[in-house]
């Protein structure tokens, strides 16, 4: 459940905090007070795309901030103990978008930063929100079977997952049997290059690492010379009649004599004599090194051959001897499927059959449950709607096959459903779009979604201005309805008309003021006197009398009872 809200610089927001509880939260003011930027404040906290439009004119960055209070068993927690967060630190979550007046946007859970990913998959758990845009996607008949799978639950999801899963097998498979088909001419040209490919790779017998063996060994044989010439001088400085190892020998001897004297000597003595044992080892592996190389003109010359085939095959074929051996492999799989394509091609028959015969056996059962589904959603949406005064409506999800689609098979099963219905009593159904007004859209939108907050077990539900276009007794439908959906869950709503607002729990008042030429938009919770005063306003207009005040509070009054009623 949200608790608070904190917007800073964002828009014509200067600043706003604000507290939230239980039950239902309705948001009022004139238009262009900044309603609907509170709405959209809250869409950036569930994910929503940010846009430097936002940031306050002047300002560097624009803060939101939104505390959570998630229960134990809150879909929520799932993502984010996933993520790396601890179970105890979640009973309480704080989400905080940042954008820059720069462009960039930054995401933060508990002060600790996460990917906008992270956030886009929480945030349809914490918050639903409803506005104009989305009546519009029940027009679209492809958003319709979405709505549907939805609706029917882990078990018909889990099923549509299986069927997608078969489904990309027999589209891969079906892509390599096209592909196998393709005329002999390219057949004949493909296998030709993959030969001379894999012969490349496979005569030159690469070894994994040989490269850096080779090129060490090649700066050794292109600086013989001059490894000679160090090393013979080398052991001659060590080795010479006036070399290290004799002064050294020299000053061991002289340190003998004072350490007989003075034994505190003794330690540098040893250190001394430890380094003459070292460098005459040192300048036994010199004499070593010295004696045993050899250039070779002719080895250098196999070496530097060797380097240029393999740079050859990285520039065709990888970046190291790794990736062209793993290359090399996958040429030798095709030619093998090439060479053998006839047998390869029945074996792919063999099992696309196979693959249809399941998907057949899926796609029918997964037709099977969306029509329990479908019989289970229009019962249901029947109840909804005759709460919100239409009850002579008739709701249908219709099934048909597309005709003009050639293909059996699509990637969610056989199935292309619309939502149709028959307003009033002897019509035949429609599609939404062709009937719906904007009043039944609204009505159908809030039918659904009391419906599917059960399912999607959101507990902050969002209307932004869900109303429009309805009055009179309509309103009080939809009015009463989102009350008594506000029973189970916290509910925030914008509004226009006054049915809505006296069934509030809390009344918010949006307004704009102007201070020092810059505009801000106002954030204030009205008591029982400014909701009178509101009310009035909403329904007298810019001039409130004595009687548009009796009417608002008459229809305060009755909205405390009707709420009692039902809570009996």
């Amino acid at each position: 459940m949200l608790r608070e809200l904190v917007i800073r610089h964002f828009a014509i927001i200067e600043e706003v905090h604000l507290q939230f509880d239980h039950g239902f939260h309705v948001l009022t003011g004139e238009t262009g007070a900044g309603k609907s930027i509170l709405i959209d404040a809250l869409g950036l906290i569930i994910g929503g795309r940010a846009s430097t439009d936002f940031v306050r004119h002047g300002e560097g960055k624009a803060v939101i901030e939104a505390v959570f209070e998630l229960e134990q068993v809150h879909p929520a927690r799932t993502p984010l103990l996933e993520w790396g967060f601890d179970s105890e630190e979640l009973d309480q979550v704080i989400v905080r978008r940042e954008i820059s007046a720069s462009g960039k946007s930054t995401c933060r859970i508990n002060g600790r930063i996460v990917t906008l990913a992270l956030l886009k998959k929480i945030g349809p758990f914490l918050i639903d929100i409803s506005g104009q845009h989305e009546h519009q996607s029940l027009l679209h008949t492809d958003e319709h079977l979405e709505w549907l799978d939805h609706f029917g639950g882990e078990d018909l999801l889990g099923l549509r997952k299986e069927y997608e899963r078969i489904y990309e097998t027999y589209e891969e498979i079906s892509r390599q049997l096209e592909q196998l088909r393709k005329s002999q001419r390219d057949l004949a040209r493909r296998l030709d290059l993959l030969k001379f490919q894999a012969n490349e790779i496979e005569s030159a017998a690469l070894v994994p690492g040989e490269d850096e063996k080779l090129e060490q060994e090649q700066k050794r044989l292109s600086h013989a010379e001059k490894l000679m010439m160090h090393g013979a001088r080398a052991y001659e400085s060590l080795n010479g009649e006036q070399g290290g190892l004799t002064l050294i020998q020299e000053a061991i001897s002289h340190l003998e004599q004072i350490a007989e004297v003075d034994e505190s000597l003794q330690n540098i003595l040893e250190l001394a004599q430890t380094a003459y044992y070292q460098l005459e080892e040192a300048s036994h592996e010199i004499a070593c090194y010295r004696d045993d190389f050899e250039f070779d003109p002719e080895r250098l010359y196999e070496v530097e051959e060797r380097l240029h085939l393999i740079r050859q095959l990285k520039r065709k074929y990888g970046d190291n001897i790794e990736e062209i051996l793993a290359y090399g492999n996958q040429v030798e799989k095709e030619l093998d499927v090439l060479e053998n394509h006839e047998e390869t091609e029945a074996k792919l028959e063999q099992k696309i059959g196979q693959l249809r015969e399941q998907l057949e056996q899926l796609a029918h059962e997964l037709t099977r449950k969306r029509k329990k589904a479908a019989n289970q959603l229009e019962a249901k949406v029947k109840i909804e709607l005759n709460d919100l005064n239409m009850g002579s409506t008739v709701f249908k999800v219709a099934f048909f096959h597309d005709s003009s689609r050639k293909q059996r098979f699509y990637s969610h099963g056989q199935d292309k459903i619309e939502f149709q219905i028959a307003p009033n009593p002897g019509e035949p159904l429609k599609p939404l779009a062709r009937i719906a007004s904007g009043g039944e859209l609204s009505r159908l939108m809030l039918a659904l979604k009391c419906i599917f907050a059960e399912v999607d077990q959101v507990h902050t539900m969002i209307f932004d201005e869900i109303d429009t276009g309805v009055s009179g007794r309509t309103a009080q439908a939809i009015a009463e309805k989102i009350a008594y959906l506000s029973r189970k869950y916290q509910v925030l709503c914008v509004t226009h008309l006054p049915q809505v607002a006296c069934m509030a729990d809390c009344h918010l008042y949006i307004s704009k003021e102007v201070l020092q030429a810059r505009t801000r938009t106002r954030v204030e919770k009205l008591d029982m006197e400014g909701r009178i005063l509101e009310l009035a306003r909403m329904l007298g207009g810019v001039e409130v009398t004595d009687t548009t005040r009796n009417h608002a509070r008459e229809m305060l009054r009755l909205a405390t009872e009707a709420k009692k009623n039902r809570a009996g």
